[in-house]
């Protein structure tokens, strides 16, 4: 496993039968609890976990491994269940760095995660990857990670990306310790055509003997089948019974997701609580939660929690977060289970059903108890090339956001994006939109604002303008350098100058989100790592996004979170109409479309 100083089991083979047999002490004793055993389903009462340095060295009856130097921790009856496993997450998503990821989900009784960060793979390229690889080395929470499959997530045809992983590094790569997958193949029309750059990334996984990971939104009868037929073992983007159902059928694990900005887990979760299927092919996972949502509400303690609100037994989904997807990702013999051997990574809740973590194991230590790190994680230096990310030829003009119409006066047909409030999916729109002294412009009453992509990897000056509608803005302009996932310059507004300021006032704090009215910051989040992630503490970083959510307010935004909506904009790989440094593009039919329909 990727961590300074975790062990490796060959190594310690000796050393945990010894403590087993009570001829080596234990270093820490957790006695008298009630084992939830997801091998077996069972609830074990009375039972003590024997732990020699980071593993698990017996679960029974523990009294002869208990020495003089031993640390004992009365479970007083409360459940032991392994560390939670989120199977599915971008940690660039939390707006945090690695480090601070781990501080914060590390109370909740997240002990592993298996993480895709195709977010900075998309700005840094692999030079990205090995970055948060290597930082997750120096905190308890156990990274896994998921190699980025698709950068670009498309071909440069329709859009500039910061960088680029061929099949070659790929193959390289899962060499790495600590890759154990192909990240997400969210290029679905590329596996089913053929397409050589995808097939070779999945065929260098295979051959290294790991596991890929999907992202599959096609139909559900021959393609679905195709998908499956790839080697794919896995999907997240399920969003209803059926497709999570069809998925399990085919041998590929349901990823059932509850995230920040979309919630699917109540409608795919009807796949196992409305059947007698077998269970064990379902996993639940973040993709992703936002920070004051891991301050408010929870990680996967709140995923588990939903699951069982939902109706699922409490012992199934603690399973759907541990043993399952640790047997998907093939690491169940070091996590996913409080069985010796196993990394000692162990809850105790208070309450089963309520989920309510009281003290978390992690590598044999207590890291956190009554929601509260009670280890120190210190703060990592991060390198130059990972600061200075956003590259404008020139600073951004009000004349850069500018549509000329095809008339002086009037009205023009113009395709719109019309985004949905929490769903990942956009409509194809034509609108016929106001034009005012020979240019097109937003309109507050036709809820119709521009949306621009200004490319910032390489000061190209690329730039695609378009029309965005569902926001309900009233004026002024908001952008971000976090823009799935080529995370180029997105901006939406009312208005050219307020776009403009916008754009300039996060190239010079080297990337985040903002919004602006009539010339004035209203709300900004500084995003200086890759124009991703924040290396401030998660609470400074909510009380900044709170602070922009209330911005957005100001301007006439009513969604409840609309900062992941307004993201996907320039994501070219999920219907219907996107938009990309290199202008408007068809999801559908997956071609480049003109503004002016």
């Amino acid at each position: 496993m990727p961590a300074v100083g975790r062990s490796r089991l060959e190594d310690v083979t000796k050393l945990l039968v010894d403590t087993a047999m009570g001829r080596v002490k234990a270093d820490l004793v957790v006695k008298n609890g009630k084992l939830v055993n997801v091998f077996t389903g069972e609830i074990i009462e009375g039972v003590d976990v024997a732990i020699k340095g980071d593993r698990i060295a017996l679960v029974g009856k523990a009294d002869h491994t208990v020495g003089d130097s031993t640390q004992v921790v009365d479970a007083n009856g409360m459940y032991l269940v392994p560390g939670f496993l989120d199977g599915h997450v971008h940690i660039e998503s939390s707006m945090m760095t690695v480090t601070g990821f781990a501080r914060a989900v590390l109370p909740h009784g997240t002990t592993t995660v298996f993480a895709d960060p195709h977010e900075i793979a998309n700005v840094l390229g692999l030079d990205g990857v090995k970055l948060m690889l290597d930082e997750s080395r120096g905190v308890p929470l156990k990274v896994y990670i998921s190699l980025p499959s698709c950068v670009p997530a498309t071909t440069p045809e329709f859009e500039t990306a910061g960088a680029e992983i061929t099949p070659k590094d790929v193959e390289e790569a899962m060499k790495w310790e600590g890759v154990v997958a192909l990240g997400e193949v969210m290029n679905y029309p590329g596996v089913l055509m053929g397409d050589d750059k995808m097939h070779g990334e999945i065929a260098a996984t295979l051959k290294a003997g790991k596991v890929v990971e999907g992202h599959f939104y096609g139909n559900l009868e021959e393609e679905l089948n195709a998908y499956a037929a790839a080697g794919i073992t896995s999907c997240h983007e399920s969003t209803s019974k059926e497709a999570g159902l069809a998925k399990v059928r085919l041998g590929i694990y349901a990823m059932i997701r509850e995230g920040s900005a979309w919630r699917d887990l109540a409608e795919v979760i009807r796949a196992a609580t409305e059947t007698r299927i077998d269970t064990r092919r379902i996993c639940i996972v973040s993709d992703d939660r936002h920070p004051e949502h891991l301050l408010s509400e929870g990680h996967m303690d709140h995923i588990v929690r939903r699951a069982i609100e939902e109706g699922v037994d409490p012992v199934t989904a603690i399973q759907m977060a541990t043993l399952n997807t640790a047997e998907h990702f093939k690491v169940d013999h070091e996590v996913g289970a409080i069985a010796p051997a196993r990394y000692a990574d162990i809850l105790l809740l208070d309450n089963l059903s309520k989920v309510s973590v009281n003290t978390v194991i992690a590598d044999g230590k207590v890291v956190a108890k009554e929601g509260k790190l009670t280890v120190d994680i210190p703060t990592p230096t991060y390198p130059d090339f990972a600061k200075k990310t956003v590259r404008l030829p020139k600073p951004l003009t009000p004349e850069d956001f500018e549509i000329r119409a095809p008339a002086p006066e009037g009205t023009a047909k113009v395709r719109v994006i019309e985004v949905i409030e929490a769903s990942v999916l956009t409509k194809h729109l034509v609108v016929d939109a106001p034009i005012s002294d020979g240019k097109v412009v937003a309109s507050p009453e036709l809820d119709l604002a521009k949306v621009a992509v200004i490319e910032r990897h390489k000061g190209t000056g690329n730039k695609g303008l378009g029309f965005v509608r569902g926001f309900g803005f009233k004026g002024g302009a908001v952008a971000s350098t976090v823009a799935h996932d080529s995370h180029n310059l997105l901006i939406v507004g009312m208005n050219d100058r307020d776009m403009a300021l916008a754009g300039n006032k996060l190239a010079e704090v080297g990337g985040g989100m903002i919004a602006v009215r009539d010339g004035e910051v209203l709300g900004l989040v500084e995003l200086p790592i890759a124009g991703l992630m924040s290396d401030e503490p998660v609470e400074e970083v909510v009380k900044k996004v709170e602070g922009l959510a209330n911005a957005w307010k100001e301007l006439g935004c009513e969604m409840i979170y609309p900062f992941m909506t307004m993201a996907l904009l320039a994501l070219p790989v999920i219907p219907e109409l996107r938009i990309t440094d290199k202008g408007l593009v068809d999801t559908v039919t997956y071609k480049m479309v003109n503004l002016f329909a």
